[in-house]
């Protein structure tokens, strides 16, 4: 395997505090966050106490102030113990960086500490019935009166949404047939009058996230909520996208690595007519064909993190690792699962909680198809 060379010792004591969490208060209680739906509301202040959320944030607004690659670290560390029930990457490296990057001074002191903290958790509410990746086609409004906005509307499939504190709301501002330029960004507090969330959502897979529709029944909210300017939400949603795409890539490729170290131990564990499974040609030659492409994910992936980091990661870039990885992800996942035979059906293994959890990422923060289209546009 080619050895990783973006991390530095500090990087790796970070790594042990990630992932002994992770290890030790997450994973062993997936069926009680499937069957609540969401994950208790006190370990989003135990991550905070332990500087596992908002880590690149300012340290004048309660973050650390450290580089994107402590971000990368708690993904894969996530992904590495089958947690697929915190949302606390979106919390922090997508709501959080709306806030710091275009937000008003006041909205940044006033809840980016309380993010850090886990006082706060934030979500944001993109997706509308009906709109899928069309976010120029969003419906929700927010009609100007005096010094507020009234905001009418509705978003679904939103990740932190049950348990949400406060939310980045994309909306329609000014003429709402309009297209990208009446877009704009609102952090609307869920305990406004007329704010309601429904029941977390059933769903196929990360049973455990808290993903639930937001409704807003003519809600007052102060102008000075808007995040950045009227009108340029969609350019600021389009900065922020890559990274998002590459977050993708990021779990996927800590996934491929982790179900495959439990494939491995597996066939090397299971006997079948008197040798291991691993024994055999088949097992053998699919190993290392997955082990091959999961390989070359890490290399591509880790290449994009350097230009993350570096400040020139392409638009086209991130679509890639997104798509590809996360194409990676259920072809690796199908195959271990075959190599469990009935048992990678069973879902006390690992193999087969991936097997559920894993589908969505080919999904959400823009589907396959569409990253394919943007790819395309640069030729």
């Amino acid at each position: 395997m080619i050895p990783r060379t973006i991390f530095t010792a500090e990087h790796e004591d970070f790594r042990r505090t990630a992932r002994r969490f992770f290890e030790e208060e997450m994973a062993p209680h997936r069926e009680k966050w499937e069957e609540q739906q969401h994950i208790d509301r006190h370990l989003w202040n135990k991550a905070g106490e332990l500087g596992l959320l908002c880590p690149t944030m300012p340290v004048e607004y309660g973050g650390s102030g450290v580089d994107r690659l402590y971000s990368v670290i708690l993904m894969e560390e996530q992904a590495r113990a089958g947690d697929s029930a915190s949302g606390f990457s979106l919390h922090s490296d997508i709501v959080a960086n709306y806030l710091n990057n275009f937000a008003s001074e006041a909205l940044k002191q006033q809840w980016l500490p309380k993010m850090a903290s886990g006082e706060a958790v934030g979500a944001i509410a993109m997706t509308e019935p009906g709109t899928g990746s069309d976010l120029q086609a969003v419906r929700t409004t927010a009609r100007e009166d005096g010094d507020d906005y009234i905001v009418n509307g509705s978003k679904i499939f939103i990740t932190n949404g049950y348990l949400c504190d406060i939310a980045v709301v994309v909306v329609k501002t000014g003429d709402v047939s309009g297209g990208a330029g009446n877009i704009s960004l609102l952090l609307i507090e869920a305990d406004r009058p007329g704010f309601t969330k429904g029941r977390p959502l059933k769903k196929v897979g990360m049973k455990g996230q808290d993903t639930c529709e937001l409704f807003f029944d003519n809600v007052r909210v102060p102008k000075s909520n808007l995040v950045g300017m009227e009108g340029m939400g969609f350019i600021m949603l389009m900065k922020e996208l890559a990274w998002e795409r590459l977050m993708i890539a990021i779990m996927c490729a800590a996934g491929c690595e982790s179900v495959l170290a439990h494939t491995l131990a597996y066939v090397r564990d299971r006997k079948v007519f008197g040798k291991p499974v691993a024994a055999y040609q088949n097992s053998k030659f699919k190993l290392a064909e997955l082990r091959t492409e999961t390989q070359i994910a890490r290399v591509f992936v880790d290449r994009c993190i350097e230009e993350q980091i570096q400040g020139t990661l392409q638009v086209d870039a991130a679509a890639a690792a997104k798509y590809w990885v996360s194409d990676l992800m259920s072809k690796v996942v199908d195959e271990c699962v075959q190599l469990h035979g009935g048992y990678g059906f069973m879902l006390e293994y690992p193999v087969a909680q991936a097997y559920v959890d894993t589908r969505a990422n080919r999904i959400y923060g823009g589907t396959n198809e569409i990253m394919k289209e943007l790819i395309a546009r640069t030729f």
